[in-house]
């Protein structure tokens, strides 16, 4: 390696991606292209820079797999910042084997890193732990441990963990000071503020306040009745019912979890689980069906008690009952919360995100462009999107919930 790319090495190392510029902006060679790419992605040019990447990879010669490797790796990162998430786990995977084989250890953790964050942002929770779990950050240099903290943090977060939580962002806010990176040591900075902002809404007996996530995680463990629209479950200290699946049913108990310890009438049961104003003894007689089969999906929980006008909710064990909402209540919510974290995300990827069709997606997009709360950038395939973050919330709540079994 000839001096001015070992120059333009350090620079970037350095965080100085003009100096590294100045050296290399004229040469065509593999590793000039390389070291360009990384250059113009830390100067957030990220199509410009997957585009050098990729030539790079292709200028590197079949004897060159290492270096090869460092492409798809550093190119793979690039598609993470850029919400791309679609890029081919199995590439990343053959890239970081072959860096483990030449002995470049940093990278082949950089490499499990990233598939560890992509995991996280997709809500696969255990799998982004597992993959943790196979990485010991003691032995790692202090900004691949800021990512180890990061990603435990994320974890933590979305299974409302705060303490675990807290404790890796400590950990994470040394590592970023000690690395010197002042773009990694912003993004610890930006997750330490998400515990502190409101995370939702709590609906007390007809009072409305905000709530952090550590008052999310102590309300769980208070005793109370709680009725999640967050996540679409029912649960106390005890027991969970989950109604992700069954919208009619979650909406008639979150109208009686509104209203207790009031009982709710007929009629306002029906326009709020059926959408409609016009009620005849059709809707009534659907109505008690599905408060039938309410009953049985919390039977653990609750029972619903008929009175004269209507229904209320009577908890088994809880001496009261909440209701815990979404910091906005939006259509288009979840779209919203992914776009919030202020990166530019592609529609394939909020699609893969949400666990959605990427047309889905592409019409919330739309909606959302239409009422100026979102806007895009690009065309065709480099289309991205993007909004300012929602003023003083968090927004974990918002996204996809984990799966039973977290």
């Amino acid at each position: 390696m000839d001096s001015l790319i070992t120059a333009a090495a350090r620079s970037l190392a350095a965080g100085d991606p003009l100096g590294a510029l100045k050296r290399v902006a004229l040469r065509d060679d593999a590793p000039a292209l390389a070291l360009r790419g990384i250059a113009m992605a830390q100067l957030g040019d990220l199509v410009r820079a997957r585009t050098l990447l990729r030539s790079a990879a292709r200028a590197f010669g079949a004897k060159e797999s290492l270096a090869r490797a460092r492409c798809v790796v550093a190119e793979a990162e690039v598609a993470l910042v850029s919400r791309d998430l679609g890029w081919s786990a199995k590439s990343l995977d053959a890239a970081r084997t072959t860096l483990e084989q030449h002995g470049d250890r940093v990278n082949a953790a950089h490499a499990r890193y990233l598939e560890a964050r992509r995991l996280l942002l997709i809500g696969h929770l255990d799998e982004a732990e597992m993959t943790l779990s196979e990485l010991n950050p003691a032995a790692q240099p202090p900004a691949l441990q800021a990512s180890h903290e990061l990603v435990l943090a994320g974890i933590a977060m979305r299974r409302l963990r705060i303490k675990t939580a807290r404790a890796a962002l400590e950990r994470a806010t040394k590592a970023a000071l000690a690395a010197r990176i002042p773009a990694l040591a912003a993004e610890v900075e930006s997750a330490t503020q998400v515990l502190l902002a409101p995370a939702a809404r709590l609906l007390d007996r007809g009072q409305r306040r905000e709530v952090s996530l550590e008052d999310v995680e102590a309300l769980q463990a208070s005793g109370k009745l709680i009725v999640d629209a967050c996540r679409y479950l029912v649960r106390d200290a005890q027991n969970t019912a989950e109604l992700v699946t069954r919208p009619v049913l979650f909406a008639l108990v979150r109208a009686l979890g509104e209203a207790w310890p009031a009982d709710v009438p007929r009629d306002e049961l029906i326009t709020r689980a059926f959408g409609t104003t016009f009620i005849d003894e059709s809707h009534r007689a659907r109505l008690r069906v599905e408060i039938g089969r309410l009953r049985r999906i919390l039977h653990s929980l609750a029972d619903i008690v008929a009175t004269k006008r209507g229904f209320t909710l009577a908890p088994h064990c809880a001496r009261e009952v909440v209701v815990l909402t979404r910091p906005m209540e939006d259509q288009h919510a979840g779209v919203l919360a992914f776009l919030a974290d202020g990166e530019a995300w592609a529609s394939s990827a909020l699609a893969l995100a949400l666990g959605t069709s990427q047309r889905s997606v592409q019409r919330a997009l739309d909606a959302l462009a239409e009422a100026g709360k979102v806007q895009s950038f690009g065309h065709g395939r480099s289309r991205r999107w993007m909004t300012p973050p929602v003023p003083g919330f968090a927004t974990t709540l918002l996204l996809p919930a984990p799966l039973p079994d977290d």
